[in-house]
């Protein structure tokens, strides 16, 4: 069931005056009732100083996370084949994380596009009857795109906006292995066509905000398929193939951020080498420094940006690189040899393969991937906890925009943020990567929207309210009270959360439909009653949400 809250509120308030019982839905997820608003205001492009900025000129920070399964065959997010999809997209917006990074594929694309059929789909239809076309518990999955479609809904009432990147272009659980943005079954132009087609589809809603045009881009002269850098119009020129994309997504909306990821190796020109040297892996065998190219993660390599800048034309203000760096857990690269340092890691690989560019203020940088383990049975030494921290901290201090890798549990290298099925938060990791979340002076988490509120749980604020200072202190750093500046409590703030807005007179409703689910505190109680009759009723739920639809100017004042 999915009505609106000023549906729910007429029909309470109806009741209430019929002196009828009436049945509460459990809307707790469903707080906003949000739409995309007319004007379109939550694009975003980078200015003058490298930063990406609002419409307003104001300086946004992206920290999201990545939750993969679209990329893989599940024809879906992976876990969804055990826990409510709608509420764990609850839970990562409660958690502070502002963006999702979604894998997908080319092929999967191209299946809606052309409304094809899918050919599995991994859902739990117990746990998700909302993604049921009868909408009950064990009906009929809905088609995929129709799923998705629910995520992108789900993702605009919590403030959430959405990244998509191609990993690959056949759907494939090891499609990210295969070099390029091209395969055996899809070319260039079906990559293209597939990403045109997504950008235009969805012109008017800045749900989704950005596009990664090509997850991972690598390879070396081995005889695998090579992603290179240069001037070129080769078919496997990652400058010119990522131009060419951006240019065809951009005409379909120029408002798109579009990120570029790196390649995998650069030549050595200095001693000669060119993209047609033959690989050789000089780690194991003889001397390293003569090896024909720098090396580096896959997708990490920007030293071509140096050389060979990418040129959107017109668009240029949509452009961001977008770098992908791990651990020694990984892979042991050879920069973790010794005990390394921030300094050591710039000086031996982070600053001329990606850092140089927001060093010396080039292109803001989104972090695309970064994580590992950080449990002792996993890092015994200690060594990738070490890393994650330094990166950590190098991407607050230089304000790096990032999506942490991964929500998913199922990542072999690297764990997730979730276990258990998808059912528990993994609290030491979520511990360790919250202080790179972008937060206000109160740990308020702050939204990339400008009206709506990151997240279900009050912890949460939208971009107008952090820039205009409307925040409000979280329940966990004041003394348990609802105050406002004066230090009176506020009027309508059922839920202590120090904020008066629709999420209050959800509470309500919930508590008046069932009290020992929904339980409002002694506090929560006196705030409730605005009416200005005695005792808590779904009239109160309504005026609460006609102040925040500044419908009226007040409520009455709380003693």
């Amino acid at each position: 069931m999915n009505l609106s809250i000023k549906k729910i509120m007429a029909l309470s308030v109806s009741a209430v005056m019929l002196g009828t019982a009436v049945m509460i839905p459990d809307i707790s997820a469903d707080t906003t009732n949000a739409v995309p608003d007319e004007f379109h205001d939550d694009w975003l492009h980078v200015n003058e100083n490298a930063e990406i900025v609002d419409m307003n000129g104001n300086p946004v920070w992206l920290t999201g996370c990545n939750w993969f399964g679209y990329n893989v065959g599940s024809q879906v997010f992976d876990g969804v084949w055990s826990q409510n999809m709608h509420k764990m997209l609850n839970e990562i917006a409660d958690h502070g994380f502002n963006l999702l990074r979604v894998p997908m594929s080319t092929e999967i694309l191209l299946q809606w596009k052309n409304n094809e059929p899918d050919t599995m789909i991994k859902i739990n239809e117990y746990e998700n009857p909302e993604l049921t076309i009868e909408g009950i518990q064990g009906g009929t999955p809905m088609y995929s795109f129709d799923i998705w479609n629910k995520a992108v809904e789900w993702c605009r009432e919590n403030g959430i906006k959405i990244m998509i990147d191609i990993h690959s272009a056949s759907t494939a659980s090891s499609g990210h292995q295969v070099p390029l943005w091209y395969d055996s079954k899809f070319s260039t132009e079906d990559w293209i066509e597939a990403l045109s087609w997504f950008a235009d589809y969805y012109k008017d809603d800045d749900t989704i905000i950005a596009i990664d045009l090509k997850n991972e881009p690598h390879g070396k002269n081995d005889g695998q398929g090579m992603a290179i850098w240069d001037d070129s119009t080769k078919e496997n020129n990652w400058k010119y193939a990522a131009e060419t994309c951006a240019s065809a997504v951009l005409e379909k909306n120029p408002y798109l951020l579009i990120m570029v990821e790196g390649i995998e190796v650069y030549p050595k020109f200095e001693i000669g080498s060119t993209w047609d040297s033959p690989a050789v892996d000089y780690a194991h065998y003889g001397d390293e420094s003569k090896q024909p190219f720098y090396g580096a993660w896959w997708g990490g390599n920007f030293r071509g940006a140096r050389d060979y800048p990418m040129d959107f034309g017109e668009h240029q203000s949509q452009l961001v690189y977008s770098p992908h760096d791990y651990g020694p857990l990984v892979y042991a690269q050879t920069w973790f040899d010794k005990d390394f340092t921030r300094q050591t890691l710039l000086e031996d690989y982070w600053y001329d393969t990606w850092a140089y560019l927001v060093e010396e203020n080039i292109s803001p940088l989104l972090m695309g991937e970064w994580g590992g383990f950080i449990d002792e049975e996993h890092d015994s030494t200690g060594d990738n906890k070490k890393w994650m921290e330094i990166l950590r901290d190098y991407m607050i201090e230089k304000r790096i925009h990032h999506t942490f890798w991964c929500f998913n549990e199922n990542s072999g290298d690297t764990g997730g943020l979730v276990y258990d099925n998808f059912g528990k938060w993994d609290e030491e990791k979520y511990a360790f990567v919250e202080p790179s979340l972008w937060q206000d002076e109160n740990g308020k988490f702050i939204s990339l929207d400008h009206k709506i509120k990151l997240g279900q749980s009050g912890n949460g604020i939208s971009l107008s309210d952090y820039y205009s200072g409307t925040s409000q202190p979280s329940e966990s750093t004041t003394t348990g009270t609802s105050a406002d500046s004066s230090g009176k409590y506020l009027a309508g703030d059922a839920n202590v959360d120090g904020i008066v807005s629709v999420a209050d007179s959800t509470l309500i409703l919930q508590s008046l439909g069932n009290s020992d689910k929904y339980k409002l505190t002694e506090q929560g109680k006196i705030n409730s009653d605005v009416d200005g009759e005695a005792g808590i009723s779904a009239v109160d739920a309504l005026r609460i949400q006609e102040y925040d639809a500044k419908q009226i100017p007040l409520l009455p004042a709380v003693n």
